[in-house]
């Protein structure tokens, strides 16, 4: 597989502050990369540059073999963008939407018609294709938002939390479609604060402070953690942290929802707690290591969102349309 992102000590100031600050980077072709960090961590600075929206202070990046500073044209034709606002016109219907987005990225009359019925079919948007965008759900306009990045057959597809705000169900429909999207070659790269959402990724990239800090397939992250966590509910509080710290050479932390440890084979354990502790066991969990126990082992924080990135970049991207 060939490298279709790269940034090698890429840097953006603010003033004297660095929002991205040595950042290196590589996302192979074909592949769902994660891109995740807390809040002011560098994210929509990262993408921002990665999309020729911003110039980088130093440093260089490649998108689809074209430098984003020298050569951006070519890096726009080669890119889909969907951003965490919504910029559709509401007034148009999705068909129209799509048209006039297949006029901005210059496809030929010939191509266009094709173009964006392969779209709508792929989106599930054929039915609804001649309504206007406001009278659309929340998850069909998301379907509409990728199919429109999707039009002109870009290499790699940008999406910045790209399934804020909508409810479950949605969520899942709108990861199966960007799944086909990549098993069609598509390299998506996204953004997202939903941890659970990184699990569909090849490949995860945490950055803090400028910084990618850790990368690798979310199982290999997790594998750093190397601990499941066993919750128990239990009568006797002070009785059984005393024989589990005791007995089974445990540490046992306090947490309002019951006694919890961590451990490196719950499913061995959990028997020997029920049976050997002497004191009645109300409830006990186990769950291997998470992203979010990954994400705060490496960041010291936990992943949330400010509606501001989203509507910074969004804006960003009305100057670029």
């Amino acid at each position: 597989m060939t490298t279709i992102i790269k940034a090698d000590g890429l840097y953006a100031f603010y003033g004297t502050t660095p929002a991205v600050n040595g950042l290196d980077l590589e996302v192979l072709a074909g592949s769902t990369f994660g891109f995740l960090g807390p809040n002011g961590a560098g994210k929509t600075t990262t993408i921002s540059m990665l999309i020729t929206l911003l110039q980088p202070t130093s440093g260089r990046a490649e998108v689809a073999g074209f430098d984003v500073a020298a050569r951006p044209a070519e890096v726009r034709q080669r890119i889909g963008i969907v951003f965490q606002e919504s910029t559709l016109d509401q007034d148009l219907t999705a068909v129209d939407n799509l048209r006039f987005q297949a006029d901005l990225c210059g496809l030929k009359r010939t191509e266009v018609r094709e173009s964006i019925a392969s779209m709508l079919e792929l989106m599930d948007l054929k039915e609804r294709s001649r309504v206007p965008v406001r009278q659309l759900s929340q998850g069909l306009r998301r379907r509409l938002e990728i199919a429109r990045g999707m039009l002109g057959n870009p290499s790699v597809l940008f999406l910045d939390e790209p399934t804020t705000g909508l409810d479950a169900q949605t969520r899942a429909a709108v990861w199966a479609h960007l799944t086909a999207l990549r098993e069609q070659g598509t390299t998506i790269f996204f953004t997202t604060h939903q941890l659970e959402e990184a699990e569909h990724c090849d490949r995860i990239a945490i950055i803090d402070q400028g910084k990618v800090v850790t990368e690798g397939t979310p199982n290999e992250l997790k594998t750093v953690i190397g601990a499941d966590t066993v919750m128990l509910s239990i009568d006797d509080d002070v009785s059984a942290a005393a024989a589990i710290e005791e007995d089974l050479n445990l540490s046992v932390g306090r947490t309002p929802d019951g006694q919890m440890l961590r451990v490196d084979d719950a499913a061995t354990l959990v028997p020997r707690l029920c049976t050997e502790l002497g004191v009645r066991v109300e409830t006990v969990t186990s769950t291997p290591p998470t992203l979010d126990d990954v994400f705060l082992h490496y960041t010291g924080s936990q992943i949330r969102e400010e509606q501001a990135n989203g509507e910074m970049l969004s804006q960003l991207g009305e100057g670029m349309r």
